[in-house]
């Protein structure tokens, strides 16, 4: 028996190497961590176990290049892997494979979330002429291809990967798939083509940052949901990201003590928006004054900036918030803000997430560029995804809304949107009163011995008349109109009011939203 077990803590021992020590050392040359090290950081300490630890590449490497099981995060299981770049650059052989479907496939079963901590050049070649062209699909069920647990998991359990090294090819479609991508400078790309083929097929000369580096995907493509500094950072925002989200699609997000009081009035609020409509201001700061102590995390903060969408709490109870942000485009819905709420939406719906719409936006934007980008089909996914949701939706408009901007930002209760409220600085109309005075009035205009008075009386005319949230209380189109100092406590009790709602959704395969 003493002789197994030495036999045994020898192969083990080995296991735990991966490619050896030079290996990690260069690793850490690059500015990166090893695997283990990895998720040492992100785990609460103690608590991950390992599973096919010994599953054999061949007679002298074990683990296939990835660390595979399960661990916790602030007390919750999750399934997680880590792929080992130190054993022959990370690339994904069949055991490698294996243990990743495995790992999503279990998280399924187990109702946990899943967290890939990605670093892959992609499949593994073999360099024996004579396999080349033949694909190793492996067993009947595909278990070395993620993709299809991958699938199936969506919308049944939070999927979260972070980008901690060059991912090409196969390795990219596996995050793509999840619900959030984390990216760290420096260390991170991810392309499907790397720049050799790029060079060789195009004639393109390009690095792999500009290809598919952490700015690229946060900023241009939108792929990337966080944008990091360093590998610390992206697991500390996994753990905070981890904090609003439930383990699965049956349960409700978690409920957290809340020290900031209910009760609390915003009076602050009244001096963030300004007066005259024309004028920008920040709109994070009045998310900031809303949420329980400031608390907000923000999603995609560097693309289509024009919108805003994250997690807060309100009262100890996460929500999602889509806000317009009138610092940029004035807040109007453009292609990529679309893609960008439908897409947040959605999530927040799948997980029992109640959704918060702050409106202030004169609609979609208009152009060339919007129209022939497809302002339609991207629109519409906007549309779809409200309308689709069955979680508690409130909206509060506290000030601009027009036209479009209307069903985009939920001041329609048609779209299933259970409670409005308006600011008393909140205005309100298929258009704002400046274009309809251009409508309306254009031939009064140019007949009138003073066309600029005659214009500036028939927009005050309109705007008291119709811009305001009056007009649109007394016609029931919203609920109620509130003053800013209130709107903290006002909404904590909407959403406690709105938690016990029950709402099926129509008996069908599924829908087929605008892609």
């Amino acid at each position: 028996m003493k002789e197994k077990i030495e036999r045994y803590r020898e192969i083990k021992e080995a296991a735990l190497l991966g490619g050896g020590g030079d290996k990690l050392k260069q690793q850490h040359g690059k500015g990166k961590l090893g695997a283990r090290e990895r998720l040492d950081l992100l785990l609460d300490p103690g608590t991950f176990v390992e599973l096919h630890l010994l599953a054999e590449m061949d007679k002298q490497r074990y683990g296939d290049g990835i660390v595979s099981g399960y661990g916790k995060i602030d007390g919750r299981t999750v399934m997680i892997f880590s792929q080992d770049p130190s054993v022959l650059g990370g690339s994904i052989g069949f055991q490698h494979g294996i243990k990743m479907h495995n790992t999503v496939e279990r998280a399924i079963e187990l109702g946990v979330p899943l967290i890939g901590l990605n670093d892959s050049p992609g499949y593994r070649i073999d360099r024996d002429p004579d396999s080349l062209g033949k694909l190793d699909v492996g067993d009947r069920k595909g278990r070395n291809t993620v993709f299809f647990p991958n699938t199936l998991a969506s919308g049944v359990i939070p999927q979260i990967s972070a980008i901690l090294g060059p991912c090409a090819g196969v390795s990219v479609y596996s995050p793509a798939l999840t619900d959030f991508i984390l990216m760290v400078d420096g260390i991170a790309q991810m392309f499907l083509t790397g720049p050799p083929t790029a060079k060789k097929m195009l004639g393109e000369e390009v690095t792999m940052e500009d290809l598919g580096g952490s700015k690229v995907h946060s900023r241009v493509s939108g792929i990337a949901d966080f944008r990091l500094s360093t590998e610390q950072e992206c697991f500390e925002k996994i753990r905070k990201l981890m904090s609003f989200l439930p383990n699965n699609h049956m349960e409700s997000p978690p409920i957290s003590t809340c020290h900031d009081d209910p009760r609390r009035e915003t009076p602050a609020l009244e001096e963030i928006l300004t007066p005259d409509s024309k004028k920008t201001y920040d709109m994070n700061k009045i998310i900031a004054e809303v949420v329980d102590e400031k608390d907000f995390l923000e999603v995609k903060s560097e693309f289509a900036k024009e919108l805003i969408v994250g997690f807060g709490r309100l009262g100890g109870r996460p929500i999602g918030i889509v806000a317009n942000q009138p610092m940029f485009l004035a807040g109007c819905l453009t292609n990529n803000a679309s893609r960008k709420a439908a897409r947040f939406i959605r999530f927040c719906d799948c997980f029992n997430i109640p959704l918060l719409f702050i409106t202030d936006t004169p609609g979609y934007m208009p152009g060339l560029e919007q129209e022939v980008g497809g302002i339609i089909c991207h629109g519409a996914k906007m549309l779809y995804a409200i309308s689709e949701s069955i979680v508690p939706k409130v909206t509060l408009v506290v000030r601009k809304s027009y036209g479009g901007g209307n069903i985009g930002m939920g001041v329609v209760k048609g779209l299933g949107i259970d409670l409005i409220f308006a600011w008393p600085t909140a205005e309100i109309g298929v258009m704002s009163a400046e274009a309809a005075v251009e409508v309306i009035y254009s031939k009064a205009i140019r007949d009138a011995k003073e066309p600029t008075i005659f214009e500036e009386r028939k927009i005050s005319e309109l705007r008291e008349a119709y811009s305001n949230p009056y007009a649109a209380a007394s016609s029931q189109v919203i609920d109620d109109v509130i003053e800013p100092r209130e709107t903290r406590k006002r909404l904590i009790n909407a959403f406690e009011f709105l938690s016990s709602k029950k709402k099926t959704p129509f008996p069908k395969r599924h829908g087929n939203i605008p892609l």
